[in-house]
């Protein structure tokens, strides 16, 4: 660490900067400046292959480290549900600040709740584990790959029944098709006036599949800005048990100097607690991103109430158990815990999706 200024690796995207924002504002004081360095890592520059195509865990993750370790930047900020479990032992996690929330949620263009989506409805995700929840909660529905940023994932929802408005809206007001039966309170100019700026952007933009709703995480659309600009439904965590690690974000170094500090300054204990738990359950699991597993916990007085969920790829088959752990030992019991979802049938349920990403060309 150069004298008085840390400097911190990110991501370019607009909810990875945003995030490093927030690190960064809690870190900075009048003795210590913090710079943000954008980082471009391979999840970035593939960005035609869903996310448990892109190989083993860490796509977004492992660029920024190699920085760290190189001495190139202090340290390096992270979406925790990116990790991987392992990383190299000169590196640590040196900061977990208070979490997010840490659902899902669903979002559609006009606020039809989940139970409400149409027979065949088509739904928008990048994740093997949401669609995997998807289809065990809905058997019925269609389930469409969906990658991109936020705000792109979002106009691609909103762009269809945009487009169709617009055009109405110009068809009535145009002499060739007037029709009297058709009338608007607003022209088409002060209807465009008031549109967002994500739905303006929406507006513009071809799209090749038309989605009834998508599904994502509550952390990112809030850090993003725009929650407040869609019609959202909070999606039940039991039933849709969110990653390990959502809605944390985990800052890793390597320095013992730079690691005291940003541990000292940053670091919230019951998310560290509840996201190790989290991470030991998904580790000793070992399903990565190539299976369908959720964990979630959260710190209860002196234990950590775990909900751990694993699927089959297709859904039909789900294993959602709960679990309280113990503070004093929390990460010891979250291994115990998912030795016994292993016997179970984690194990088999896991190995299964294995076996079928190296079928689809993924390293597994």
């Amino acid at each position: 660490m150069d004298e008085g200024t840390l400097r911190l690796a990110t991501r370019g995207s607009v909810l990875a900067r945003r995030q490093a924002t927030t690190v960064r504002d809690s870190l900075s004081s009048r003795r210590l400046d913090v710079e943000l360095v954008e980082i471009e890592t391979r999840g970035d520059r593939i960005t035609d292959e869903l996310i448990h195509r892109l190989g083993r865990t860490g796509a977004f993750v492992r660029a920024l480290d190699e920085e760290v370790l190189e001495g190139d930047v202090d340290a390096a900020i992270h979406s925790m549900k990116d990790m991987p479990t392992e990383f190299p032992g000169d590196l640590a996690v040196a900061g977990v600040p208070e979490r997010a929330p840490a659902g899902d949620v669903l979002v559609t263009p006009d606020g039809t709740p989940f139970e409400a989506l149409p027979d065949g409805a088509t739904v928008g995700t990048s994740s093997l584990r949401r669609g995997a929840q998807l289809s065990n909660a809905r058997p019925d529905l269609e389930i469409d790959p969906l990658r991109g940023n936020v705000d792109t994932r979002l106009e691609k929802l909103l762009a269809p029944s945009l487009q169709r408005e617009h055009e109405r809206r110009l068809n009535a007001e145009s002499d060739e098709a007037f029709d009297e039966d058709v009338s608007f309170d607003r022209t088409t100019d002060e209807w465009f006036d008031d549109l967002t700026e994500l739905e303006r952007n929406a507006l513009g933009r071809t799209v090749d599949s038309e989605y009834d709703g998508i599904v994502l995480a509550e952390a990112g659309l809030r850090r993003s800005g725009l929650f407040d600009d869609v019609e959202t439904e909070r999606l039940e965590r039991s039933r849709f048990v969110p990653a390990p690690g959502q809605g944390a974000i985990a800052v890793t170094a390597a320095d013992p100097d730079v690691i005291d500090l940003i541990r000292s300054r940053i670091d919230h204990p019951p998310t560290r607690i509840a996201t190790t738990a989290e991470r030991t359950v998904l580790a000793e699991l070992g399903g990565g991103c190539i299976a369908p597993i959720g964990v979630n916990a959260i710190l209860q007085g002196e234990y950590v109430h775990t909900r751990a969920q694993v699927s089959s790829t297709d859904g039909e088959t789900v294993i959602n158990d709960t679990r309280d752990l113990p503070v004093e030992s929390h990460a010891e019991a979250a291994a115990a815990f998912a030795d016994d979802l292993a016997d179970r049938g984690a194990a088999d349920l896991i190995e299964e999706a294995r076996e079928r990403a190296e079928e689809e060309g993924g390293d597994a």
